[in-house]
């Protein structure tokens, strides 16, 4: 009996998690639903053609020794300071704004957020950075500007 009752709480617990992790994909794919992607490659385009876009970095601070995408207007801004700072950043309600993150998940909860308070024109990048440098765009580094090179 004993190791039945162990058995039936290990399940909840088990059960408890997988639901917590549902619910925060269920989350991340309505933002991305409601905010839309853009690929690197439009990004890219972007950026080299100096269109008006803000790319704003949304990671924790040690994850940024990654490098960080270059742009002409950027910002860096973690995704739990958004709501605080982005107003004094960024005036334009209008403006373009790309988010990315490691992999584009906490981007797309960012660009969300920015909806809700009346940035029109938030979306996020596609992959994030990961997919940013898998295509081979440079990466600002503290050393300089730097692409990713496959190893063959």
């Amino acid at each position: 009996m004993k190791n039945i009752f162990i058995y039936l709480v290990a399940i909840l617990l088990i059960s408890s998690v997988f639901a917590d992790e549902d619910l925060s994909i269920q989350l991340i794919h309505e933002a991305e639903k409601e905010v839309g992607f853009i690929s690197s490659q439009d990004l890219k385009k972007l950026i080299d053609s100096e269109a008006n876009v803000i790319v704003l970095d949304v990671r924790e601070a040690y994850q940024k020794v990654d490098g960080a995408i270059y742009s002409d207007e950027s910002y860096a801004i973690t995704r739990g300071d958004l709501e605080f700072l982005i107003m004094s950043k960024i005036k334009n309600k209008n403006a373009l704004i790309v988010t990315y993150c490691r992999g584009g998940h906490r981007s797309a909860l960012a660009a969300l957020s920015l909806r809700h308070i009346g940035y029109k024109n938030a979306t996020t990048l596609k992959g994030g950075i990961r997919a940013w440098a898998k295509s081979g765009y440079p990466i600002e580094t503290k050393i300089g500007i730097t692409r990713l090179v496959k190893a063959y």
